[in-house]
């Protein structure tokens, strides 16, 4: 089973590269080749990579349920 998690782009590096925040001020460079991601975009990242955008709606659900999860 794969797990991937939504995150926003907040930043844009190379071609190849974003910073991305996971909704709870966790930030990392993500690759983005695999997407056309812009800033403000959500994406699902697995390994390091974008692999595809998601609305935002969507996104903030998950978050949502991961940091439930988190929380007990």
């Amino acid at each position: 089973m794969c797990l991937s998690v939504p995150a926003q782009v907040i930043e844009i590096g190379d071609k190849e590269h974003a910073i991305v925040d996971y909704g709870d001020g966790t930030q990392r460079k993500v690759n983005v080749t695999l997407v056309d991601a812009k800033i403000g975009d959500y994406v699902l990242v697995h390994a390091g990579f974008a692999i595809q955008t998601i609305d935002e709606k969507e996104a903030r659900a998950t978050i949502d349920i991961f940091k439930e999860m988190m929380e007990g």
